[in-house]
């Protein structure tokens, strides 16, 4: 299958290309067109359009609470095993019901109409192909791709939650946990508001011995974060073009043995939380979280806090990365951090902070 786009660059927008990483560069338009366009003509523009990685915009946006935990550590981890002492969440006009995705069995079907991007570092799907492919095909469901294109939006409260999108911290802490030479082996690993789940697969490549992975859409977790998981365990099994149905099945099995290791979830945050603490009679917590641009706006603090503190192993650690300062939503890593501040539950510790374009950090976060 051959897919052909055509980019049209509005005169009207003011329109600069920022470089982002890996040799990638990013269109970003700092504001709106003042024409309007024909719902035809937006449909035409949102099929060819090229999406990539604008380094303004933020990648989950959940519904939360603002009830502080106990100070007593202990307690509160007592307290957050009971699913009745949730924070209560501000009213939400679509809080999307948590749910778990099966792994396909046939891996291959994953990869349909997918395009791999094989650029250095991880293997990933190409994500204009699959809008493209979602626009076309009219897929019934959550319809998130023509929604985000008439919008012109790439949030849309309750609907659509920038999963489709690999945002520039992403890539940042991905660079710090090689650099840092981050263990995974043998750890339980969540990757937080996944979106194309690049940070659970450098966990999953690093022997994690089981990685969750969780997104506010399904769309997201179907058609990019499972894709994007399968093509990194059998890409590397394609090296060698060898036709014995043997090792061909035994091949298969392998791969079959290592995704077993992977489980995905879509849904809201504390849906999410309920779901987990109730699939399992003794559920594991997590060694590791693994979050990026997730803290955009304060008002939703509560609940990834609250997240944390149900979800972390009291031994276990959070590794975050955002951008100073979200512009026109208020959120960021120093408001942020003194919300943690002041709820006494954790403690923040500032791992790297990067100054190229819009400033950007790294922090950990621990039970104190």
């Amino acid at each position: 299958m051959t897919f052909q786009f055509n980019f049209t660059i509005e005169n009207n927008l003011e329109n600069e290309l920022t470089p982002v990483g890996h040799g990638v560069l990013a269109l970003d338009s700092s504001k709106e067109s003042s024409v309007s366009e024909s719902k035809k003509d937006r449909d035409k523009k949102c099929s060819t359009e090229q999406f990539d990685l604008p380094q303004d915009h933020v990648l989950e946006h959940k519904p939360v609470g603002n009830t502080a935990p106990s100070q007593d550590t202990e307690n509160s981890l007592s307290a957050a095993n009971s699913s009745s002492n949730l924070e209560p969440c501000e009213k939400h006009p679509c809080v999307r019901v948590a749910k778990e995705h099966a792994m396909p069995e046939d891996f291959k079907k994953v990869l349909e109409n997918k395009v791999i991007e094989r650029l250095p570092g991880l293997p990933h799907v190409n994500v204009s192909v699959v809008k493209t492919v979602l626009l076309r095909e009219n897929c019934p469901g959550e319809n998130i791709v023509s929604q985000s294109c008439s919008s012109h939006s790439d949030l849309i409260t309750g609907v659509y939650e920038g999963g489709l999108k690999i945002w520039e911290c992403t890539f940042d802490l991905l660079a710090y946990c090689k650099k840092a030479q981050v263990k995974f082996a043998g750890k339980k690993v969540l990757d937080l508001g996944c979106g194309a789940g690049l940070l659970g697969i450098s966990a999953f490549k690093g022997g994690a011995k089981e990685i969750h992975f969780q997104d506010y859409n399904s769309t997201v977790i179907d058609e990019v974060t499972l894709p994007n998981v399968v093509a990194n365990s059998t890409l590397e099994e394609e090296g060698n073009d060898v036709s014995e149905p043997d090792v061909k099945r035994c091949r298969k099995s392998k791969v079959a043995q290592e995704l077993c290791k992977c489980r995905f979830f879509s849904g809201e945050w504390s849906e999410f939380c309920k779901l987990v603490l109730s699939s399992e009679e003794f559920f594991e917590k997590y060694d590791l979280i693994l979050t990026s641009e997730t803290i955009y706006n304060p008002d939703y603090y509560g609940s990834l806090h609250q997240t944390f503190l149900r979800l972390l192993h009291k031994n276990g650690r959070v590794l975050l990365a955002s951008k100073a300062h979200y512009f026109g939503v208020g959120g960021g890593i120093h408001l942020f951090q003194k919300f943690v501040e002041e709820r006494n539950v954790f403690e923040t510790r500032t791992l790297e902070i990067i100054e190229e374009g819009l400033k950007r950090h790294l922090i950990e976060m621990t039970f104190k």
